[in-house]
């Protein structure tokens, strides 16, 4: 007799700001999945200039949550996870559209193996010729003096060769399942980052207290990359220069981070500057200088984690929502 499976529920968080017709895409992907037992949560991150509420019109099964203030991509999650009742936690981008049977492998290995409390699948650029050029096909670990890591496979047409599903060193933040006793336990993704950066700091945490994280090939989601912000956009290079340098003051030795800046004062900063002045890129230039000087002026409370705490069924949110 074949044993009758059983399917916990995943709480499927996914974040909208100003882009609810992306959202829109991704909630009739999530209508085709085949997965039975998951509940949707869409949190919209004070969209200045968009309807959220089209979103609960056209989707009135979902929980729409509407912040009065952009809170990040970590803050924005974290307000949904605030509202999730799953076992697991899948945290989605918007702007992503999964494959029907992309849920059942990613929730296999976090059943089957304890020590496993993320995982990732493979990420597919949505826009590529024959979507068959990988983003994502597992992560190395940020370097803790050049303050850089990158995805396995990136660009490459997959012929196969990302098959097998393995431990790896960082999941990818489009498309990341948790536990969410791990939450509970550890805390949620750090919100001090706002954007970028934030689930390699959650990550490395983890896997720093022995727990593993888990790419999975089985598992198939397309992305259409950088949709909300834009490729090159100002807010994208502030945030990478600061939270570039503000994951090393979280992850590394006084020692380790010393050597660390050396390299970024004289080696990388210097170069990407006059890449930014080469191209007449002045606006790039100015964020990212305003993104490093950010380090030097804000020194309390960057350690900190959001912490969830359950109380008579509910959860509430601590040491969250940072100041910027």
């Amino acid at each position: 007799m074949t044993e009758k499976r059983e399917y916990p529920l995943v709480s499927i968080i996914s974040v909208n700001y100003n882009q609810s017709q992306v959202t829109l895409e991704m909630l009739d992907s999530l209508r085709k999945i085949s997965y039975p037992n998951f509940e949707i949560i869409i949190v919209d991150n004070g969209s200045p200039s968009d309807k959220p509420e089209n979103i609960k019109e056209k989707y009135p099964e979902v929980n729409l949550i509407i912040s009065k203030k952009n809170l990040g991509f970590a803050g924005g999650n974290n307000l949904g996870v605030k509202e999730a009742k799953g076992k697991y936690v899948l945290f989605l981008n918007n702007d992503t559209e999964p494959e029907p049977d992309f849920l059942e492998p990613l929730v296999d290995i976090l059943e089957k193996r304890e020590d496993v409390v993320m995982a990732s699948p493979k990420l597919i650029f949505y826009f590529s010729e024959g979507k068959n050029m990988v983003q994502y096909a597992g992560a190395k670990a940020i370097n803790p003096y050049t303050g850089r890591g990158y995805n396995i496979g990136y660009k490459q047409i997959d012929k196969g060769q990302f098959s097998e599903s393995q431990e790896t060193d960082l999941g990818h933040g489009a498309a990341l399942l948790v536990r969410m006793d791990t939450m509970l336990k550890f805390g949620l993704m750090p919100d001090i980052f706002f954007l970028y950066y934030e689930e390699h700091d959650w990550c490395a945490m983890l896997r720093q207290k022995g727990m593993k994280v888990w790419y999975v090939a089985e598992s198939v989601v397309y992305h259409k990359e950088s949709i909300s912000i834009g490729k090159n956009s100002p807010l994208k290079a502030y945030h990478m220069a600061r939270n570039r340098v503000l994951y090393l003051r979280r992850r590394t030795s006084w020692s380790v981070f010393t050597v660390c800046m050396l390299y970024f004062s004289f080696v990388a900063t210097p170069k990407i500057m006059l890449t930014y002045l080469m191209k007449g890129e002045f606006d790039l230039f100015k964020a990212f200088n305003k993104g490093i000087f950010w380090n030097f002026t804000h020194y309390k409370g960057v350690h900190k984690n959001p912490k969830l705490i359950e109380r008579d069924g509910y959860y509430e949110l601590k040491d969250t929502y940072h100041q910027f």
